[in-house]
């Protein structure tokens, strides 16, 4: 079993940036592929980024690339989500996830645990 907490959302004007942390406990971090997911209000859990096991490869969704960076500390068992020129579309409960999968996993059916999720709020 893995335990996933994510922290640091808010609410942040347009142009302005976020980093979101998701610490992992119960089992060997460098096991997982990490991503962030995000879910807008009325609207389905749409994927955001992935990074592998050691962060040798990362992925991403088109509508974020060049604003957001993933990146990993396994010796912290932290995944991060670095967030910059939010704009009022990236709005959303954001959440991190663990696939016991190789590589990036960018389905969301392919996950096996889920943090509990932190909000974003970007004001145009």
């Amino acid at each position: 079993q893995v335990q996933l907490v994510e922290s640091g959302g808010g609410l942040v004007q347009a142009g302005g940036s976020l980093t979101l942390s998701c610490v992992a406990s119960g089992r060997t971090f460098s096991n997982y592929a990490m991503g962030w997911f995000r879910q807008a209000p009325g609207k389905e859990r749409e994927f955001v980024a992935t990074i592998s096991r050691i962060g040798w490869t990362k992925s991403y969704t088109d509508s974020v690339k060049g604003r957001f960076t993933i990146s990993r500390d396994n010796a912290k068992n932290t995944v991060y989500l670095q967030m910059n020129s939010l704009k009022s579309d990236d709005t959303a409960v954001y959440y991190c996830a663990a696939s016991t999968l190789p590589g990036t996993v960018a389905n969301s059916g392919q996950y096996d645990y889920w943090g509990q999720g932190t909000q974003v709020t970007v004001s145009s």
